[in-house]
């Protein structure tokens, strides 16, 4: 089994939903992130998406855009974010490490080198937001080769003919947008997510993980009561630009440990 599925399936036993923090990979400098990176499953991650910095994230709110130029100023490109992830390898071979980010860098950077270099780093998922399933056979069959999940989306407006297109050859889980626009700028309502999902899994065994609206420990439990997975990004990436620099680290873990509770006791206290 890929980390993915034995993580999923350690977490349906124990009755709970995933906390996944995502970050920007070099945000705001390799050593912090590296820092950040190796001590989140200390904070309760369970599987950690780290973003590809680009220029034009156009899925993503103001807080994961300053994010993602704040590594790129400070040198971040796509082969040290593999070198991160390899850092990261060397004391954790247990934890899934999802990439998120924009198939232009990734195109930049030639497909078949960054599935052969992302496989090498010890990646298992990708999530290509501008990728729709029409298009996404330059990367998906590769990955599948080298045994990387490439994700899918679906989103409110993802009608009963998408969602079928949608879950045709999906893999890892699948990524439920909770609102309509773009991450961190606006919140969910509990009960059309709830729908949603019942929905989703009406038509698919994948885990569903939760993302895009959930900024506090209350959100997160709301949505782990409900999801397989509970997606935490633009409130983290917040506490990194704000917190000083020499009490990131410690901040952001702070801020981890109390969405991982939540989200782990959600199921419990229900």
């Amino acid at each position: 089994m890929s980390r993915l599925a034995t993580r999923f399936a350690k977490l349906k036993k124990e009755g709970r939903s995933a906390f996944i923090p995502f970050i920007s990979a070099g945000d705001p400098d390799f050593d912090t992130s590296l820092a950040i990176l190796e001590r989140l499953p200390g904070a309760g991650a369970d599987i950690i998406e780290l973003g590809m910095p680009f220029t034009d994230p156009m899925a993503d709110g103001p807080a994961v855009q300053a994010s993602s130029l704040r590594a790129l100023k400070a040198g971040a490109n796509m082969g040290r974010s593999f070198e991160l992830v390899k850092k990261f390898r060397k004391k954790d071979a247990a934890t899934p490490i999802v990439l998120m980010g924009y198939y232009n860098p990734v195109h930049a950077y030639g497909s078949a080198r960054f599935i052969r270099d992302a496989a090498a780093a010890g990646v298992d998922g990708l999530i290509i937001v501008d990728l729709p399933p029409e298009e996404d056979d330059v990367l998906r069959l590769p990955a599948a080769a080298q045994g990387i999940d490439l994700i899918r989306l679906v989103t409110p407006t993802t009608d009963a003919a998408r969602l079928t297109k949608v879950l045709n050859g999906a893999s890892g889980f699948l990524y439920y947008v909770s609102i309509t626009g773009v991450t961190g700028t606006k919140s969910f309502e509990t009960d059309k997510v709830g729908a949603a999902l019942a929905r989703i899994r009406a038509a698919s065994d994948l885990p569903v993980a939760v993302g895009f609206g959930v900024r506090t420990p209350a959100q997160a439990s709301a949505i782990a009561a409900i999801a397989d997975g509970v997606v935490v990004g633009s409130a983290i990436v917040g506490r990194i630009e704000s917190a000083p620099r020499d009490k990131v680290v410690a901040e952001v873990l702070e801020l981890c440990r109390a969405l991982a509770d939540a989200s782990h006791d959600a199921r419990v206290s229900a």
